[in-house]
């Protein structure tokens, strides 16, 4: 992520946490460091869930929702633009 220029700080939450769909106004990037999260994108009828290594790109205005995985999840994530 630094290589790409961006700052990353970490967040993580636990088992089974969830988050209601909504949007950002910005560009986001989230890796997995531990755990798994399965983002929700209702707009394109799909769902990807990261494991560990795993990078998500949602740019701004992408309706999302989240649902953390059943060992929670420690994320790095940075915004770009």
């Amino acid at each position: 992520m630094v290589d790409e220029g961006l700052t990353p700080y970490a967040w993580s939450n636990r088992p089974h946490d969830i988050y209601a769909a909504h949007t950002h106004s910005y560009n986001k990037v989230i890796y997995v460091a531990q755990g798994s999260i399965t983002f929700g994108l209702p707009e394109l009828g799909k769902q990807v869930t990261l494991k560990p290594g795993d990078r998500l790109d949602l740019p701004a205005g992408t309706l999302h929702d989240a649902h953390v995985g059943a060992q929670g999840v420690v994320c790095l994530e940075a915004h770009k633009g």
